[in-house]
């Protein structure tokens, strides 16, 4: 069963002003066992993430006011993830949230992690201690990701959720079958009031007859705004998703701002954010369809917040095929997509031109760097 547990975290973000977050769309090698040379691929992969966390970490312009830096689903070889905390620790600038999609290991080497970050993470190791008690489930394995918050005072704190279900595509009938995690944080900033949390791909769109995902979340966002007035700001879905544009989805994201039976204060003005991998991750797949694109990491707001459709160079804005949203919708390649995100009920609406605006975008070099785009119209929108 899926379980909300809340988080407060010390974020002074600037009132009155928008935030800044970066989607690195960057391609996924995806694992196999028995894969030949997985040194050489875990080395490649920890490569592409470094490059995009030193990018960061320099600071160069308006980097400097990154609050949210995002990696898909399962990009992060889990043996180099002291590599990227010492990173963030030393570099990046206070009051910036890392959510890291890591690759799949066991369950009790995953469980070795959560004990290790215990006093942010209580709530999930009480659940996979009484997971293990119902069977011998130390040898699953764990699709999960680490949201890694710099706090004002630079301290670095690390918080834990398992995937609840993963996709078909992950799983087998001999051994390789998945771990369901079943605690999900949602974080509070203070002194701000900025909240917001992050789901693993599939997490975002699956149901039962009796019970949903984003039901849950939609509910718990609802009993905040009636009980102090806030919202859920932001949510962020890290994907390796050959079909980021299903139907399945779409109905999910219909569902979520369409208010079709009720009205849903929680979450109307919620920045949803999807971080997919980019086209080249089919690379590492033996079949492939025509139709598995990956890539088209997109942005979603309410039809409220009104941006005129239309396609630039690296995006279009549209409303995906007739939903209740606008969305800001970026290409298969491979990218790093630099943007605001607005904090709506800061805002005068009669003042505020534009919602959402494309500041940066960073396209990958000969050198395994990464070079700006000149995106001076996008910017405008």
């Amino acid at each position: 069963m899926f379980q909300i547990v809340d988080k407060t975290v010390t974020l002074n973000y600037p009132l009155g002003h928008h935030l800044h977050c970066m989607v690195s769309q960057i391609p996924n090698h995806i694992r196999f066992d028995n894969e030949p040379f997985p040194e050489q691929v875990t080395k490649q992969k920890w490569s592409l993430v470094e490059s995009v966390l030193k990018l960061v970490a320099t600071g160069d312009g308006n980097l400097k006011k990154l609050h949210f830096l995002l990696f898909p689903e399962s990009t992060l070889p889990c043996c180099h993830l002291d590599d990227a905390l010492t990173i963030i620790a030393e570099k990046f600038q206070p009051n910036t949230v890392t959510m890291l999609g890591m690759e799949h290991m066991e369950l009790h080497q995953f469980k070795g992690i959560v004990e290790r970050y215990h006093e942010d993470n209580a709530e999930l190791l009480n659940s996979i201690n009484t997971d293990q008690d119902s069977g011998e489930i130390d040898l699953l394995r764990v699709n999960w990701a680490a949201i890694v918050v710099k706090e004002a005072d630079a301290k670095l704190r690390v918080f834990i959720q398992a995937k609840s279900h993963p996709f078909v595509g992950e799983e087998s009938l001999d051994h390789n079958d998945l771990y369901h995690g079943k605690i999900f944080p949602f974080f509070h900033s203070q002194p701000t009031g900025f909240n917001f949390m992050a789901m693993i791909c599939f997490d975002y769109i699956y149901r039962t007859i009796y019970h949903s995902n984003i039901t849950t979340v939609i509910q718990h966002a609802n009993e905040l705004f009636f009980s102090s007035r806030q919202h859920l700001d932001f949510l962020a879905i890290l994907e390796c998703n050959p079909k980021p544009e299903h139907d399945t989805f779409r109905d999910v994201i219909n569902g979520f701002y369409g208010e079709h039976l009720a009205a849903a204060p929680g979450v109307r003005e919620t920045i949803t954010t999807f971080c997919n991998s980019a086209y080249d991750t089919r690379k590492s797949l033996p079949h492939c369809g025509d139709h598995d694109t990956f890539g088209h990491s997109s942005v979603f707001i309410h039809k409220n917040h009104k941006m005129t459709n239309g396609q630039l160079g690296e995006f279009s804005v549209d409303d995906f095929t007739g939903l209740p949203v606008c969305r800001l919708r970026f290409k298969t390649d491979s990218r790093l997509y630099y943007f605001n995100l607005p904090v709506f009920h800061e805002f005068d609406p009669r003042t505020t031109r534009m919602p959402l605006k494309v500041h940066t975008i960073f396209k990958p070099t000969t050198q395994h760097g990464w070079q700006s785009i000149n995106c001076a119209a996008s910017s405008r929108l």
